[in-house]
């Protein structure tokens, strides 16, 4: 194992294992019993030993989707904000819109890995996503799109394998 390797070992030993997180759904045609996506980030969540306190689904109305994601910064107990829908291009996804200005520290290699991955399942397609990753203060939040296979691509690939380690890092002053 070379220096960079073991910095990157001993930064995710030093994370934090549980993360309080929050998911947030933007989607016309789901509602909280339709919306499998955010059922299953909350379940493989839990299932890694996180903890969900909040979940919420709203319609791609930009306000609506500003209103929930300053909701979930607003409370204390979340260090993660996990949104499903509206990253796509079609004239009602919205999420790209409202969140992109927010992001103070936007992390681009979560998209641009996101559809690295997406391609080897989906090809060209892929170039669709909008996926996108970044913090507002020392929160992070994840944008994936509104598919069960995105959402679990993006969360078993890229996302719980960060999760405690991307915290800890926002954390440090």
């Amino acid at each position: 194992m070379d220096f960079e390797e073991a910095v990157v070992v001993a930064h995710r030993q030093q994370a934090p294992g549980v993360v309080g997180c929050f998911v947030l759904c933007c989607s016309d045609s789901r509602n909280a019993q339709e919306d499998l996506s955010g059922q299953h980030i909350q379940q493989l969540l839990k299932e890694a030993g996180h903890k969900v306190y909040g979940y919420k689904v709203v319609v791609d109305e930009p306000v609506l989707i500003q209103e929930a994601l300053e909701l979930a910064l607003g409370m204390p107990s979340i260090e993660v904000v996990l949104m499903t829908g509206g990253t796509g291009i079609g004239q009602r996804d919205a999420t790209v819109q409202v969140l992109g200005p927010l992001l103070e520290k936007p992390l681009p290699g979560f998209g641009e890995l996101f559809r690295m991955l997406s391609y080897k399942q989906i090809e060209s397609a892929a170039m669709l996503s909008r996926a996108m990753a970044g913090s507002i203060g020392s929160k992070c939040i994840f944008a994936m799109p509104g598919s069960k296979a995105a959402v679990d691509l993006a969360m078993r690939r890229l996302i719980l394998p960060e999760l405690g380690h991307v915290v800890r890092e926002l954390s440090k002053r």
